[in-house]
């Protein structure tokens, strides 16, 4: 059942509760906009560096930082740059075999001096493994060991006390992503990439094309103009698509005899003609590089129609290379 309103216990306890909630969120503000305006050239130092990494990203960080730190892996990791995150007190009990030279190590601390991070640091320093360094501290170790460091600006914690990190994690959060946005654009990471590693889910789905799901090479229905309706007849029920293509001596796709089309022309002369009689023209039809999404749309936008042609267009020609159902697009999650 929904949730139904209940009534406020007095005007006092709302104009609180907006008031913290509006205190949390301005003061978050305010430190993204202080981030955003300090950013430098080790900004683009750090990129460098994860784009050089030919292993892997190791994030680590103690507490509500570890939390964000591993988002921050989630996202690169998501995003072309494999990442793995890595407890600092886990690290000094044998997790650092998993740093090797071939990586590059990410911390966060907003002090910079937590202590739990000072064996990954002294380690990476010992065997020359890139180091990134997020912190507030100018002067603390993790910013004075780093070969990137990433200053977070001086920002007030928004809970009552002071100290529970609530901007400070926000402000790295954030710095993360655009770390990670900024890496993609650099990489030239593409919209095929992203499908590829967000196969399943709405993302997935949404950024399948129609190369993916198409029907080709003799599974698509194709007669010649000068083809007999019983020609055109077997073709169509063989490939179970309720329709044919038809195709010049070129192999540009000149039309299309759909179920729709045998019907409208049903009578006892229908197996003298030829295919290119009763052929309907300029045919709807799409290519591979759309996205299913798209295709399924257009199928939707035209009454009846139920399968497409998938057409390579060059300067000369339209060559079918694939048929698609709308079947295809139900079966890979569209709707």
């Amino acid at each position: 059942m929904p949730l139904r309103k209940t009534a406020i216990a007095s005007t006092a306890i709302y104009d609180a509760d907006l008031k913290a909630a509006r205190r949390v969120l301005r003061f978050a503000g305010d430190a993204l906009n202080a981030l955003a305006e300090s950013l430098d050239e080790s900004f683009s130092l750090a990129l460098d560096i994860l784009a050089r990494v030919h292993g892997r990203v190791v994030v680590s960080g103690m507490g509500k930082s570890g939390h964000i730190g591993r988002k921050i892996a989630a996202t690169l990791s998501s995003t072309g740059t494999p990442a793995q995150f890595v407890h600092p007190a886990e690290a000094s009990h044998g997790d650092l075999g998993a740093l090797t030279r071939a990586d590059a190590l990410m911390m966060l601390s907003n002090s910079g001096e937590t202590a739990e991070l000072s064996d990954l640091i002294t380690y990476s320093r010992r065997h020359a493994i890139p180091l990134i360094g997020i912190a507030s501290n100018p002067q603390s170790a993790l910013i004075v060991a780093a070969d990137a460091p990433l200053l977070l600006p001086k920002a007030q914690e928004a809970c009552p006390m002071g100290l529970a990190p609530t901007t400070s994690t926000t402000v790295m959060l954030a710095l993360g992503d655009a770390l990670a946005v900024a890496l993609m654009e650099r990489k030239g990471f593409s919209t095929d990439q992203y499908r590829d590693l967000h196969p399943g889910g709405a993302l997935g789905r949404a950024l399948i094309r129609v190369s993916d799901i198409m029907h080709m090479g003799s599974a698509i229905p194709l007669v010649h103009p000068d083809s007999t309706m019983r020609d055109v007849l077997i073709t169509m029920t063989a490939g179970g698509f309720g329709v044919a293509g038809v195709v010049d001596d070129v192999g540009t796709l000149a039309g299309i005899i759909t179920d729709g089309d045998l019907r409208r022309h049903m009578n006892p002369e229908l197996l003298e003609l030829k295919a290119g009689d009763i052929m309907t023209v300029s045919p709807k039809t799409v290519t591979p590089a759309m996205l299913a999404a798209e295709a399924l749309a257009y199928m939707n936008s035209a009454p009846k129609v139920t399968c497409l042609f998938v057409v390579q267009e060059d300067d000369t020609s339209r060559r079918p290379i694939g048929v698609l159902h709308v079947h295809d697009c139900l079966r890979a999650g569209l709707r």
